[in-house]
């Protein structure tokens, strides 16, 4: 789950003792909210035969998904506004702070410290974070701060005694070792931003509210120089780490550009390029260790790098040129996906760009890419060394889980809807109980995640039912219950309806609006966990349209609204901004929304980050949308690559750092620290766990069995899961079944089992179906 406080950021005090700086909000009544309903929570006792009717009509539709289609990026998933039954606020409780333009804005990315807060915090470009100065620090700069932190500077927690790894790494804020400012600013600067789009912002400073902009910066992901553009101010280079020696080369990088190097007393080494437009070249004047000025206005551009030790001849070649915003296209046919980042740039239009590539874009990289990789590399701060890449565009290249339906499945085996008649047999008599429980009450909570969670128990259930036991007038009679509990959603009738505010432009949980409470429903209503929460539904969605297809006409405009809100691919659409989850640069989503952090954007649970990758392939499967069940694939597949780099940890990962892979999981991920802990307990089984539920056949694409093997021996084998309580007993050995399918099902099929140890989003009769299918059974 994301943070629901603000400034969230830690530190070791002087006896290395992990504190929280600023703790996480709780709601109203004091209680901590928690990701799982850990005693299953079951609203009727399990009964042994169904008092359900046949019904006369039955599910004979099976799910059937055509070949992808190319260009899966073109078309928007719809343009009209979303349903009437959606409340209009034209207001949101956190205001758009120098925001230029009209909604909707991107809530959830890289750079919403800059119009959240004190716009102060850091925003994390990768390799570079940058922040506002606004005077303070010890430059006591007005402008724009660039940092970048060495491995050697990390501060980690203490060591495990189980494991021997740290408990936390963070990387130090407030570094200021190079500042871009101007001598026009000052106390009275204002900060604005625009083009907020899903790789890129342009942030301004202003001398005051009503003057133009002394300078501007358009910042993109991965950017190998941090660019200013000045329109006739004067230049200020500063630093708050002090310089050693400030030399101009007696040369010229290339024609037109001024090159100085900038040599401080950390040891590190930083250059800037000045490009100038028309009037006289940069020339800087060091008035002290801490402040270098021009001798007059200056137009054009400056930009900063730090020079690795090798940096030098690349950024000579790719200097003059910047970029300003990224063009994502992609294709899937035939099993194999690729997408494709263009940088779109400015400046020296004919110079190739320099951008800084991470991990798992190198090993995705097509031929042609991977032929531009240079050997110039900078660490990041939580995702490994980035490779600098001489490129105006890059291609990464996916296979396509495109034989993964709604039945368990597995790398090699493809999907598995076939078990033994005396397994079937079992199962069904566990299925004819739990579809007896009150479907309608377990899924009206106060909760879109608890409330999502139960639909998608029960449209899991009946799919096992119908596709796998074949027992369809079961079947059928729990989905006409299951298909009133979701109409409760679709109809906006639950205890906190939805509403479309346009203010940032979105559908959020009136939640906040009623109780005045930021951290209600997970923060929903600041738009944290939308992923998580909406993912829950459209796998519900998807599961009722495979069933009935009938279904899915007067029911897709709201579905599709939820898939908008989360991951809307096009800009056409104007009433969502793109990709307000899923950030293709980092290869997974951010659940963290309007909250102002220290550390950046964070995601606590990896699983039902991707389990919305799979909720959107197959919805867009059942809907008829192939362009949609192609980016998730394409989704599923990046997710996979991506967290087996920075969330999933086996012996052999090489991304994070040595003194920290033994947790085998991330914990909560932050842009600038990685912390081994949840937002709801520190318990073992909740750290490891919150990255395995919900359990759904896409489990074992991201979870390999290589990666559960040595998870399970660390911390679950020779019993020690046996002891755990609750409903997180059954998720560990729900993933258990990845590895020993077999020893999974005799822990579920015992008569002993107890319903508790079922987390509120989990059936005993999926559990026992993919074990069962899993191991051959």
């Amino acid at each position: 789950m994301a943070v629901v406080g603000l400034l969230v950021n830690t530190s070791a005090d002087a006896s290395g003792t992990h504190q929280i700086l600023a703790s996480t909000k709780a709601p109203d009544n004091g209680s901590i909210p928690s990701a799982l309903e850990t005693a299953g929570h079951l609203a009727t006792q399990l009964i042994l035969t169904s008092p359900i009717a046949v019904p006369t009509s039955l599910i004979s539709i099976p799910l059937t998904i055509k070949t992808p289609l190319n260009h899966i990026f073109a078309d928007p998933i719809a343009t009209d506004a979303p349903p009437p039954s959606f409340e209009k606020k034209r207001e949101h409780p956190v205001p758009r702070l120098g925001i230029s333009g009209t909604a909707p804005f991107s809530t959830n990315k890289f750079y919403a410290n800059f119009f959240l807060g004190g716009q102060t915090s850091p925003t994390y470009l990768h390799p570079y974070a940058v922040a506002w100065a606004k005077g303070k620090g010890a430059s006591s700069s007005w402008g724009l701060a660039i940092s970048h932190v060495e491995a050697t500077q990390r501060v980690y927690g203490q060591s495990s005694p189980t494991t021997g790894a740290a408990s936390y790494f963070i990387n130090p804020v407030g570094i200021q070792s190079v500042c871009i400012s101007a001598k026009e600013l000052g106390s009275h600067t204002t900060l604005t931003t625009d083009s907020l789009h899903d790789f890129s912002v342009r942030v301004s400073l202003r001398p005051d509210a009503s003057k133009p902009a002394a300078i501007q910066f358009p910042l993109v992901q991965g950017s190998a120089f941090i660019s200013a553009v000045f329109n006739g101010s004067t230049p200020l280079i500063q630093t708050g780490v002090f310089y050693k020696t400030v030399t101009r080369s007696t040369r010229e990088a290339k024609s037109g550009i001024t090159k100085y190097k900038l040599h401080l007393e950390d040891g590190s080494t930083w250059i800037v390029y000045a490009y100038h437009t028309r009037g006289d070249p940069l020339d800087l004047h060091v008035i002290n260790n801490g402040l270098a000025e021009s001798k007059g206005p200056f137009y054009g551009v400056i930009q900063v790098a730090k020079d690795p030790g090798n940096g030098e001849p690349i950024y000579d070649q790719a200097c003059g040129a910047y970029p300003t915003s990224v063009d994502l296209s992609g294709n899937a046919k035939d099993g194999k996906g690729s997408y494709t980042f263009t940088f779109k740039k400015s400046g020296m239009i004919l110079t190739t760009l320099a951008m800084f590539a991470l991990p798992h874009h190198t090993t995705s990289f097509d031929d042609a890419t991977r032929a531009n990789m240079t050997n110039v590399k900078l660490q990041t701060t939580t995702k490994g060394v980035a490779t600098a890449v001489f490129a105006d565009s890059w291609t990464m290249v996916e296979e396509l889980p495109t034989n993964m339906s709604f039945v368990p499945w597995s790398p090699k085996a493809g999907s598995i809807s076939t078990l033994s008649s005396t397994t079937k047999t079992f199962i069904h008599n566990i299925a004819l109980q739990e579809i007896s429980q009150n479907i309608l009450q377990q899924t009206n909570q106060n909760s879109m995640y608890f409330s999502g969670k139960a639909l998608a128990k029960f449209a899991t259930l009946l799919m096992v039912i119908n596709d796998i036991l074949g027992d369809k007038p079961l079947a059928q009679a729990g989905l006409n219950q299951l298909k009133v509990a979701f109409a409760r959603f679709a109809e906006n009738k639950q205890l906190f309806p939805l509403v479309y505010e346009s203010g940032w432009g979105g559908v959020v949980s009136s939640a906040t609006y009623v109780t005045g409470n930021s951290g209600a429903d997970f923060g929903n209503t600041y738009y944290n966990d939308h992923h998580f929460h909406y993912g829950y539904y459209i796998y519900s969605a998807a599961v009722i349209g495979h069933l009935d297809p009938d279904w899915v006409k007067p029911n897709k405009a709201y579905v599709n609204t939820l898939v908008r809100d989360v991951a809307n691919p096009s800009t056409q659409d104007k009433f969502f901004p793109v990709w307000r989850c899923f950030d293709w640069y980092h290869g997974h989503s951010w659940a963290h929304g309007l909250f102002e952090s220290l550390d950046g954007k964070d995601q606590e649970s990896s699983s039902e980050d991707s389990m919305h990758a799979y909720a959107i392939k197959m919805w867009g499967a059942v809907s008829g949308d192939q362009n949609m069940a192609s980016r998730g694939d394409l989704m599923l597949a990046v997710m996979a690559r991506s967290m087996q780099s920075y969330y999933l940890y086996t012996q052999k990962n090489t991304a994070q750092p040595a003194q920290y892979i033994g947790n085998k999981a991330a914990g909560i991920l932050f842009e600038n620290k990685l912390d081994h802990t949840t937002y709801f307990g520190t318990n073992i089984e909740f750290i490891q766990g919150i990255h395995m539920l919900p359990l759904l056949p896409h489990t074992p694409l991201v979870r390999t069995p290589e990666f559960v093997a040595e998870e399970w021996n660390t911390y679950f084998g020779n019993g020690r899961a046996a002891a755990v309580v609750g409903g997180w007993k059954g998720i560990l050995f729900g993933n258990y079944a990845t590895i020993d399918p077999r020893g999974a099902y005799a822990v579920f099929s015992n008569p002993s089992f107890d319903p508790s140890w079922l987390d509120g989003g989990a059936s005993l009769t999926w559990y026992l179906c993919y074990a069962a299918a899993l191991g051959g059974l």
